[in-house]
């Protein structure tokens, strides 16, 4: 009892810590690459590529940004309660979805048989399937972890204030963590249960991964003068104590 009296301590203050629109941006990215990653760019036997890989990179530099200043703790932390909203919104699409009712597609087609299966269409894709739920899910927390383990390593190594020591932290841990990201979901869900092969799943893990760093790469130097601000500003002060003063001695 009293361990969890202490998480949901830090927790409540870790929340007051961030600034909001730092974790709203987070969730809402998480939410909406899952939702647009039902929808290709590009396919072939052996490259695939979906429209939520335009926001994926999004989730990781706002836990790059978080674990430069909070440590990487406070990244994992806010990361799954990214992934439990992102739950809670996949269940929500899932029951509403359930209701009668017509897209306004629907009426946008002269057919009412081809409006109802543009309208079914769309329900499908935000009802979603529990295996790509639960695959996003996993493949979200395990590739948080490395992430933010990986970035606090390599911080604590390489940066040394400026953005070069940013843009190696966050970098380096992102193109690791986000190949591991794709590769579990493919593992989970295309290797599974849509028939894919290993080689497919390697390729399309790596050839992600390289758009999705190419796309941080672009925005890092954003996130350094966000966690810039941060530190100059004293922002989530508290928090900071709070792991200081409860640090064992050494």
């Amino acid at each position: 009892m009293h361990r969890l009296a202490k998480l949901r301590r830090e927790y409540t203050i870790l929340l007051r810590s961030i600034p909001s629109t730092v974790i709203a941006l987070f969730v809402l990215s998480v939410v909406l690459m899952n939702l647009l990653a039902g929808r290709e760019l590009y396919r072939s036997d052996y490259f695939c590529l979906n429209t939520g890989l335009a926001l994926s990179w999004i989730s990781f530099l706002c836990m790059d940004c978080i674990c430069k200043r909070f440590g990487a703790k406070a990244s994992s932390r806010i990361a799954v309660l990214a992934i439990v909203i992102n739950m809670a919104c996949a269940v929500i699409f899932w029951l509403l979805m359930l209701t009668p009712g017509k897209w306004a597609a629907f009426y946008s087609s002269s057919d009412p048989e081809v409006g109802g299966q543009i309208s079914a269409g769309i329900d499908s894709t935000f009802a979603g399937a529990w295996y790509v739920v639960i695959g996003s899910s996993v493949a979200m927390f395990v590739s948080s972890v490395v992430n933010s383990v990986l970035n606090q390593f390599i911080g604590r190594r390489a940066d040394k204030g400026n953005y070069r020591g940013f843009a190696a932290r966050s970098l380096v841990s992102t193109c690791i963590a986000q190949f591991t990201d794709n590769f579990v979901f493919s593992a989970m869900v295309s290797f599974v249960f849509f028939g894919w092969t290993w080689t497919q799943v390697i390729i399309c893990s790596f050839t992600s991964m390289l758009i999705e760093l190419g796309l941080e790469a672009i925005f890092s130097p954003l996130g350094f003068k966000i966690s810039k601000k941060w530190e100059q500003e004293n922002v989530g002060q508290q928090y900071l104590d709070i792991l200081s003063y409860s640090a064992p001695e050494r």
